[in-house]
């Protein structure tokens, strides 16, 4: 199994829309990609509540049964939809990989 965890600080204003209209947008497209996106398992995504200096705004966590399944969801055009919003609305990003 494979777990892909990514966390993003999103800009204040981008896109014509607030931070929080961005997260919030980004969360519902994040989540809709389950049932679309057949080798994705589960999907959860959090926003931060505490906002502390070294929190980020927003974290997505998905579960694959493996790499490939991985590598689908990345290439799947409805996910390069999301990651194409993503580009113009966050400030940075931080991910990880790994295998359980």
């Amino acid at each position: 199994m494979l777990k892909h965890v990514v966390f993003w600080k999103f800009l204040e204003e981008a896109e014509g829309r607030s931070k929080q209209e961005n997260m919030d947008l980004v969360k519902d497209a994040l989540l809709a990609l389950e049932g679309v996106v057949p080798t994705l398992r589960s999907a959860e995504v959090g926003q931060d509540v505490l906002h502390s200096p070294a929190s980020y705004d927003m974290c997505l966590i998905c579960t694959f049964d493996d790499m490939p399944g991985f590598i689908e969801y990345r290439d799947h055009p409805e996910h390069q939809k999301v990651l194409a919003y993503l580009g113009k609305v966050i400030a940075d990003r931080k991910v990880i990989d790994y295998e359980f």
